[in-house]
């Protein structure tokens, strides 16, 4: 099956953007389907959701799927049949139709739709899945018992992956949140994950802000049910509703000490307790949090990261040290400097071992991917 790429938008000429479709619509909410992530159930059975990296999996039997939804923005999308990526789908638009499964023959197909770019371009209202003729929709039987979710910016959202060459501008077609770190680490585990992630963001002061403690850091967003709009008319999450991670990865800081002005000593530690915080009262006092300190040659700030981690007195937040010196310099950059594929394979592989280490995981001897 050759890779293709749908753009449901009519902005890119490669494949229809419309299904003509037999099959009887199944609800959003239907048992069949299962989503990852965080997500709002309509009164009309549709299913809303717009992080980073949030996806959806059902078990087709038959040949052919198409999915009903609505976009606000515009969102990309990996298609994954039988865990192998088939395509990428571009979405928006209102009450769209797209067939984003066509099969050569009849047959039981495990799908995964995933979605690869951030939240602030784009949020997805899924209405309703149709199967072909005949087609129909089970749920999908070997769930994850591990779940980790990912806290963090650019690095964690996978900006720039598919970039060619460091010098290369942002393009969101080039984001793709499956090549980054966080989700070749959870793979690597075989575990279920969620990126609370927002590039240009910090644990405190986001990038380019001219204050020194920006208004909405990534403390305040952990607990919005949506990326965007910041703001106090923002839905918050309720941790105690859906999934419950197993760990907790935060990979915050380059933002805040990226350009100046830089947060004081004092504010770093008070904003960095905050997110502690927030994630202790999401999720509970015992699920471990890894705390990752991205160093950055300009601005050697690690032992504001152990002051704040020593400061909570909690024996199941850890911290390391991730080196910015693991990745060369050019051949491991995408667009606008930031990692590439091979840079984010680096840093999963730096990443995994502790986390073997600290959730007593095993450390397999297999390729990260």
């Amino acid at each position: 099956m050759k890779k293709w790429f749908l753009a449901v938008c009519l902005l890119v000429p490669f494949m229809g953007t419309t299904a003509q479709t037999t099959g009887t619509e199944i609800p959003a909410t239907d048992a069949a389907i299962r989503y990852v992530g965080r997500t709002q159930v309509g009164n009309d059975h549709s299913v809303s959701f717009d992080w980073v990296g949030s996806y959806l999996e059902t078990v087709l039997t038959g040949r052919e799927l198409s999915l009903r939804l609505t976009e606000k923005g515009e969102s990309y999308y990996n298609v994954f049949v039988d865990d192998v990526q088939q395509g990428v789908v571009k979405t928006c638009g209102t009450d769209t139709v797209i067939r984003f499964v066509n099969m050569r023959k009849t047959g039981s197909y495990r799908i995964r739709l995933q979605k690869r770019s951030e939240g602030e371009f784009g949020r997805t209202t899924v209405l309703g899945f149709i199967p072909g003729k005949g087609g129909k929709l089970k749920a999908v039987n070997e769930i994850p018992t591990r779940h980790i979710e990912f806290i963090g910016d650019s690095y964690t959202c996978g900006f720039g992956t598919e970039g060619l060459d460091r010098d290369e501008p942002f393009k969101l077609e080039t984001e793709n949140c499956n090549l980054a770190y966080g989700v070749l680490t959870a793979r690597y585990f075989g575990a279920d994950y969620t990126l609370i992630a927002h590039s240009g963001r910090g644990a405190v002061r986001n990038y380019g802000d001219p204050k020194r403690v920006s208004e909405i850091s990534m403390a305040d967003k952990i607990a919005y049910l949506f990326d965007g709009p910041d703001g106090k008319d923002s839905l918050r999450w309720n941790g105690s509703e859906g999934y419950k991670p197993s760990l907790v990865v935060i990979n915050l800081g380059t933002n805040d000490f990226s350009v100046e002005p830089h947060p004081y000593r004092s504010e770093f530690i008070k904003g960095y307790t905050k997110l502690l915080k927030g994630i202790r009262s999401l999720y509970g006092a015992e699920v471990p949090i890894l705390c990752i300190y991205q160093g950055m040659s300009h601005s050697p700030v690690y032992d504001w990261y152990v002051e704040a981690v020593e400061k909570m007195n909690d024996t199941h937040i850890h911290y390391i040290q991730l080196k910015d010196d693991i990745l060369n310099s050019t051949t491991d950059r995408g667009s606008v400097w930031h990692p590439n594929q091979n840079g984010q394979r680096k840093m999963a592989m730096s990443v995994i071992p502790y986390i073997a280490t600290l959730m007593d995981w095993p450390l397999e001897m297999k390729v990260v991917k």
